[in-house]
């Protein structure tokens, strides 16, 4: 019975600990050197903001759902022209989630350490490739 309580106490901690890293990224949205903002659209046609890792793999822009909160993801996925900026500099771009050997390789190139992954509490990973749209 003390084991079970240890383990409870153990297991409400590190939800909790997930819980505030989550939620601290999602309201400080940190931005740097590797990052982008990504702008989607819910139906009603108001824009939300959000800043993501930018990935790159040969030649193509990508960005991964790394995280339990993806609203951001959901939206882009329902309404898929978004707009990225990244340095100032905004386009509009196509979301295409992709799978199989084209999700592997970005993934592989792009791997999260283990202590990210457990302070996110280990989500699953998904990824769009943005195409730039034509003007």
């Amino acid at each position: 019975m003390k084991a079970l309580k240890i383990f409870l106490i153990v297991l409400v901690v590190y939800v909790g600990v997930v819980v505030a890293f989550e939620s601290l990224l999602g309201y400080l949205q940190p931005a740097g050197a590797g990052t982008m903002v990504v702008t989607t659209t819910d139906a009603g046609g108001t824009s939300y903001d959000r800043v993501v890792a930018r990935l790159d793999s040969e030649g193509q822009l990508y960005v991964a759902r790394n995280h339990w909160p993806r609203a951001w993801y959901d939206r882009a996925l329902d309404n898929a022209e978004v707009q990225v900026t990244i340095d100032g500099e905004s386009g509009d771009y196509l979301a295409v989630p992709v799978f199989g050997v084209e999700h592997d390789r970005v993934n592989a190139e792009h791997r999260l350490g283990i202590v990210f992954r457990m302070l996110t509490g280990f989500p699953t990973r998904y990824i769009l490739r943005l195409d730039p749209r034509d003007p």
